[in-house]
């Protein structure tokens, strides 16, 4: 996947981006990303906030290896089964970004 595809990708599935990186935040504090995309040059990561604050990378890899998911999945070879409900997290953001459009 390249930068452009990855980043399609993220927003259709609910990420936003904050501070410039794909975010994904706390249900309810949704200006306080959680998950990120650290989109480089060459690379992507994948990053988690720990409590304290600090971001941990939790993968990383060359677009070249990383692979388009089935039906729009989560993309393979970024380590996104290392973060725990994932899934889950995504549909909150998703369901807060289309309920968020229906209010305002």
């Amino acid at each position: 996947m390249t930068k452009d595809e990855l980043t399609a990708w993220a927003l259709a599935n609910g990420w936003r981006v904050i501070a410039g990186h794909p975010s994904l935040t706390k249900p309810g504090a949704p200006k306080d990303p959680i998950v990120r995309l650290v989109l480089k040059a060459t690379v992507v990561n994948l990053e988690v906030r720990k409590p304290a604050g600090k971001w941990e990378k939790v993968s990383g890899d060359s677009y070249a290896r990383v692979e388009a998911g089935v039906d729009g999945g989560l993309p393979r070879g970024l380590g996104f089964e290392n973060v725990p409900s994932i899934g889950s997290l995504m549909e909150q953001n998703r369901d807060a970004m289309v309920f968020g459009r229906m209010g305002g």
